[in-house]
């Protein structure tokens, strides 16, 4: 079994006092915004924290409560699907990750982030691969990016139902794309993402 503290501890070991985890959420979707998580656990903390998409709905909610409440501090960042369309995903994805560690109270001295990829943070970072199944601090900012993006969704359903958002929070199933054949594109789409499916439509 994966030690999720190991990383973090031997980063405090080597002289850093505060450190946060940070994810994100909303990649590859179709529609609406991306979140980034960003978040400081008391170091050591034990509260069942894995990554969120080996995690049924209801667990994930359970631990976002959970986390929420324990946490040192957390900040969460998003970046809408127009600054998604003007930037591109990745520095859009970045954005949301800086909007979130300056929501962070203290400052951290290092970010860990997820991935293997990080040029566009700009605070003190470590990039860990596959991060959220290896980091404490990880695994409860990608609950709390993917809990608040499904939120976001299922807010974003009420004001246009008809594509469904509630069930695949815009990623791009078969449901999603027969309803942008019937219904086209919403204000919460990323056009960025839809150029194939526009010249497939009028091709």
């Amino acid at each position: 079994m994966v030690d999720l503290w190991e990383i973090e501890q031997d980063l405090h070991a080597s002289g850093y006092a505060v450190i946060c985890g940070v994810d994100e959420a909303g990649r590859g979707p179709l529609a609406g915004p991306v979140v980034a998580a960003a978040v400081i656990l008391p170091q050591g903390l034990q509260i069942g924290v894995d990554d969120s998409k080996k995690l049924g709905e209801t667990e994930r909610d359970a631990l976002y409560e959970e986390i929420i409440a324990q946490a040192v501090s957390y900040g969460i960042g998003l970046a809408t699907e127009d600054e998604i369309d003007e930037i591109n995903i990745l520095n859009a994805t970045y954005l949301a990750m800086n909007r979130a560690i300056a929501g962070l109270c203290p400052v951290p001295d290092l970010c860990l982030i997820d991935g293997n990829r990080a040029t566009g943070v700009s605070y003190p970072n470590q990039c860990v691969v596959k991060g959220d199944s290896k980091c404490a601090s990880i695994a409860a900012a990608s609950i709390l990016a993917k809990v608040t993006r499904d939120r976001i969704m299922v807010e974003l359903h009420e004001l246009y139902p008809q594509y469904g958002f509630d069930r695949h929070k815009g990623y791009p199933t078969k449901a999603h794309y027969t309803a942008l054949d019937a219904y086209g594109i919403s204000e919460i789409h990323r056009e960025s993402f839809l150029r194939k499916w526009r010249e497939s439509r009028s091709g």
